[in-house]
Parts: structure tokens; C-alpha cells; sequence
């Protein structure tokens, strides 16, 4: 389970180092894509297998099916950490995101999020102070 908040910098090969808590569920190889609200996605391949299988099966008649699909899919790369934990984040990915060079990754329990720090903040101050508001939503999802 990933779980937490870390922050990180990209160095000058593009590399970023994966929180030591994270490194033993991703040693068998891992995948980043272009995630939602200018974030990125990981997951374990275990993960992105579940995910890939729930998108393949979708009606790719749909318009909104196929973009979203090819959001993920199109823009996912596998990789393996290094023996110092850190992966090359493509450029490409880094663009989508505006990752420049200071990073904070997420742990949101299947998946690990990351964000340019300071689009990070924006998110999350506007986040906590809509907290309540949020909370009432998901009560009426029965959460």
C-alpha cells in the first residue's frame, strides 16, 4: 500500500529517486504515465496490468474512451529502478506535468502520484480548504 508524502528533485540525467518505503514493491519494474490534474501515475506492473485490462475492455466506439485510453496507455513507459532507487522520468512526461526539477510524490494506496512541487501546493491549499465541502460529497457516496 502506498501511503504518504515525499519530496524529491530531479537531477540534471532526468532521474528521480523513488522513497526508500516505496523501492521493494516497485523492484519487479514499474510503470509511469500521464495522470490527472497535471500529476503523473506509477503503479506496480501488477497494478497496470489491472488498469490496462479495464481500458481494453471499455467501448472504443466512444469518443471520450478512446482519448482517455490513449492519455494512459499511449503515454505509459515501464522502467526499473537503479541500484541507488531512482528511474530516468522521460522528457515528455516531465513536460505534461511542468516538472522542472523539486517533485513530490504521493502515495494514494494502488498508485503513486507525481507532481511539480509548487502545482502540488496549489492542489493541495485548495483541497484542504474546500475539505468540508469535499467530505459531504463523498458521505453521499457512502464513504
Amino acid at each position: 500500500m502506498f501511503i504518504g508524502e515525499y519530496k524529491h528533485t530531479i537531477d540534471e540525467k532526468g532521474r528521480l529517486a523513488i522513497p526508500i518505503k516505496f523501492r521493494s514493491e516497485l523492484a519487479k519494474g514499474a510503470v509511469v504515465t500521464r495522470g490527472l490534474d497535471s500529476s503523473l501515475f506509477m503503479f506496480t506492473k501488477e497494478e497496470w496490468v489491472k488498469l490496462a485490462e479495464k481500458l481494453a475492455n471499455l467501448p472504443f466506439a466512444q469518443a471520450n474512451t478512446r482519448a482517455f485510453s490513449r492519455l494512459m496507455l499511449a503515454g505509459a513507459m515501464d522502467f526499473e529502478i537503479d541500484s541507488q532507487g531512482r528511474f530516468v522520468l522521460p522528457e515528455y512526461l516531465r513536460m505534461y506535468a511542468s516538472i522542472t526539477k523539486r517533485v513530490v510524490i504521493t502515495g494514494l494506496f494502488n498508485r503513486l502520484e507525481i507532481w511539480d512541487e509548487e502545482k502540488w501546493l496549489v492542489y493541495k491549499t485548495a483541497t484542504e480548504s474546500d475539505a468540508e465541502q469535499i467530505a459531504e460529497k463523498m458521505g453521499e457516496l457512502g464513504v
